[in-house]
């Protein structure tokens, strides 16, 4: 797997049928979030001379940390950051992190953020200076809590757990870059658009994610900014409303 990878970028690694394995790097160092598979993370980063130092684990589906013993296996210094909370579920974890708490990798601050919902410990990432010094945008590694277009499904969490996950999230920096875990912006939208279809926000979004999709190209990340503008669930007033379009999109027979 070939990737386009700068000092203190984020790459974007797809694999499965639709996850998105992101991998931040700085000089010769990396970060891998939610590894769903280790081989393909294993052939980019020694195509790219990089050494793995730590990855992030948002919550313990296997779609997100099925790739990390290997990776080990390969890298094991490498830090497993993940949820105090979820030992059980991610026990080879090295550096159990809760709510609140600040850390610093590849040279920038990392701060963990409580999204509970999708599961019960599920943690997203934000780096508040971006993925170097000097610049960059403000990043936020999110999971399966906040999607392009959508959110996720509500596995161990409730309406009223989603609608403060994503409540919380509304209030970082709008010029933060989204990095959720799966490419599913057009499915999203495509429902969106069939509920609201006089939204303009959302008809000219997916109209544009179509675009993109046609010549295979990903729509991820997007921006808080974005999500404000054409995501129903960030523009949910209150957790009844948010439950109620979770239940019609999990119902929805469409793309």
């Amino acid at each position: 797997m070939s990737l386009k990878l700068e000092r203190g970028a984020i790459a974007p690694l797809p694999v499965l049928q639709d996850n998105i394995i992101w991998i931040w790097s700085c000089g010769s160092e990396a970060v891998v979030v939610d590894p769903a598979v280790a081989e393909p993370v294993i052939e980019a980063l020694q195509q790219k001379g990089l050494t793995l130092i730590a990855v992030l684990q948002t919550h313990h589906h296997a779609d997100h940390i099925g790739g990390t013993p290997d990776l080990l296996r390969q890298w094991p210094d490498a830090a497993v950051i993940a949820s105090g909370q979820d030992r059980g579920r991610i026990p080879f974890q090295t550096q159990p992190v809760a709510a609140g708490t600040r850390f610093t990798l590849l040279g920038v601050p990392v701060d963990v953020i409580d999204v509970r919902a999708h599961t019960s410990a599920h943690l997203a990432f934000f780096l508040p200076e971006g993925c170097s010094p000097g610049g960059h945008p403000p990043a936020l590694f999110c999971g399966d809590t906040l999607f392009s277009g959508g959110c996720g499904r509500l596995f161990e969490g409730t309406p009223d757990d989603m609608h403060r996950a994503l409540q919380t999230l509304a209030t970082l920096p709008e010029s933060t870059r989204v990095y959720c875990a799966h490419e599913y912006t057009e499915g999203n939208l495509r429902w969106a658009h069939a509920l609201k279809p006089e939204d303009r926000a959302i008809k000219a979004r997916l109209e544009d994610v179509i675009a993109l999709r046609t010549q295979h190209k990903l729509t991820i990340p997007s921006t808080l900014a974005e999500e404000h503008r054409s995501n129903l669930f960030l523009r949910a007033q209150s957790a009844a409303e948010l439950g109620r379009l979770r239940q019609l999109k999990d119902d929805w027979k469409g793309f």
